[in-house]
């Protein structure tokens, strides 16, 4: 007669159970292990890459307004993505894109980051490559009937490339191009007092993406930078408090690549990346949303006025 194994027992019944206990709340959570469990975006209204061609055609009867939001894939300090800001920029777009009738077209994450490229991971174009990239977007969205080019710039360092991009558009199309960081909200007084130098993966950035993409920051990882900046960079910014024609001078010295000799690529000046005299660690998405909710009520205003013209 054969012995009856009840351990051997006891542990079959036990996976059996658990297979069957993990297929009946895979079925009650919703899961199903034939789809990407990775893909977590929702359709989001006026989403270029989430719309289907009818859905644009159809919305081209409303709107001839498209906003191109460009970013960066740089080093953020310790705390935040690389993606920061092309996720701010398009994150914020959509934002406006729920209020006003406008599509929203990302283009191209990467942007002019040599100055970053001390820090693994920075991903830099040139002028060139990205300048073509915006532009030809822009001719195929101004090709199905787009008249109104909106581009919003999440990185200062592509400010020159972009004032080039709306040049060209307004001088080689049909189209009108305008850069949707010169809408500005009312003017009121700062809702938090100001911070020196709060300028790269600092309070206000860090509390922005906290609102914006809260799940890619890491706030254990919040570390406030030792800041190193050069003697002729101190100089000219001493100089400024008497003369604010020095602002020019020291601002188009700092954040240059490590090549120029400047001494202000971020690597040499900031020992995480961050660049900020503020405790990053006060960082929040309430002071986020505040930051940037009055711009996306500015923004969408402006688009709809532009739109009924």
């Amino acid at each position: 007669m054969r012995q009856f194994n009840f351990s051997k027992s006891m542990v079959l019944s036990t996976a059996l159970a658990m297979v069957i206990w993990h297929g009946l709340s895979a079925r009650a959570w919703g899961q199903d292990q034939n789809v990407n469990a990775l893909f977590t975006e929702k359709k989001v209204k006026n989403y270029l890459p989430h719309m289907t061609w009818p859905e644009v055609q159809e919305a081209l009867k409303r709107t001839d307004v498209v906003i191109i939001p460009v970013g960066s894939i740089e080093q953020h300090a310790k705390h935040l993505p690389l993606g920061t800001d092309s996720y701010g920029a398009i994150e914020t777009c959509k934002l406006i894109a729920q209020k006003a009738e406008a599509l929203v077209a990302p283009v191209v994450l990467a942007g002019l980051s040599s100055h970053h490229m001390g820090f693994p991971g920075t991903i830099t174009l040139t002028p060139e490559t990205f300048e073509a990239v915006v532009y030809e977007t822009a001719l195929s969205l101004i090709q199905h009937g787009f008249r109104k080019i909106l581009i919003y710039n999440g990185h200062g360092g592509n400010t020159a490339s972009v004032a080039s991009i709306i040049q060209k558009i307004n001088q080689t199309t049909p189209a009108t191009a305008l850069d949707l960081e010169k809408v500005q909200p009312p003017r009121k007084e700062p809702l938090y007092p100001p911070i020196p130098y709060d300028v790269h993966s600092g309070v206000s950035e860090t509390s922005g993406a906290l609102y914006l993409m809260g799940s890619l920051v890491n706030m254990s990882k919040a570390e406030n930078p030792v800041l190193t900046f050069p003697p002729d960079m101190l100089k000219f910014i001493e100089m400024s408090k008497a003369d604010p024609i020095f602002n020019e001078v020291w601002g188009n010295i700092w954040f240059r690549p490590l090549e120029t000799d400047k001494k202000t690529s971020t690597r040499e000046m900031t020992n995480t990346g961050a660049v900020t005299s503020g405790d990053i660690r006060t960082a929040t998405a309430e002071r986020g949303r505040k930051e940037i909710e009055d711009f996306i009520a500015a923004a969408a205003k402006f688009i709809e006025g532009w739109r009924n013209r």
